[in-house]
């Protein structure tokens, strides 16, 4: 059914309003999807921040000339779903991984990041990329690690002088 111009002038302000909040865009193939699948994928990136929409070709050509980000979307084959990574980059990535790996669909095509393209490699490269928060767990740990020693250390001279201490009491 035909989308009235009421209708499509509010897609085109969602689509716009996602544009002004996204730190990265994934463009997928969603043909082969069924809806319980794509619903299922929705739920999954919402927990990560990320919005997956679906919209005509046109309507998503037309935001992106406003916006002057350099994709066409005829260029890009089946039916088209955004997703827009609010928070994090590489998130979204994994999850449509992960979900495109159960499942064989939706199709990676491509993605927007920085004012740069990126390809289908680039995309699974992101998100074989550990995780913000992963990250985060690393770099704590290795701050964590050389106090973590230096008390360890303290502790061993500590239990050593009183292990001294104690066969010195017990000769007595």
């Amino acid at each position: 059914m035909a989308k009235t111009k009421q209708q499509k002038t509010e897609i085109l302000k969602k689509l716009h309003d996602c544009l002004e909040d996204q730190r990265v865009i994934y463009f997928l193939n969603f043909q082969n999807l069924k809806t319980k699948e794509l619903s299922d994928l929705r739920k999954q990136l919402k927990r990560e921040d990320a919005l997956l929409y679906v919209a005509k070709k046109k309507l998503i050509d037309n935001v992106f000339q406003t916006k002057k980000i350099p994709v066409k979307t005829d260029k890009l084959e089946g039916q088209i779903a955004l997703v827009f990574g609010l928070k994090d980059e590489i998130g979204p990535a994994k999850t449509i991984y992960d979900f495109q790996q159960k499942h064989n669909y939706p199709e990676i095509l491509g993605g927007y990041l920085e004012n740069e393209l990126l390809s289908t490699e680039k995309v699974v490269l992101l998100a074989k990329l550990p995780s913000r928060d992963e990250l985060f767990m690393k770099l704590i740990n290795c701050l964590r690690s050389p106090s973590a020693r230096f008390v360890n250390a303290l502790e061993e001279n500590i239990k050593g002088l009183l292990f001294v201490l104690k066969s010195i009491a017990s000769k007595e």
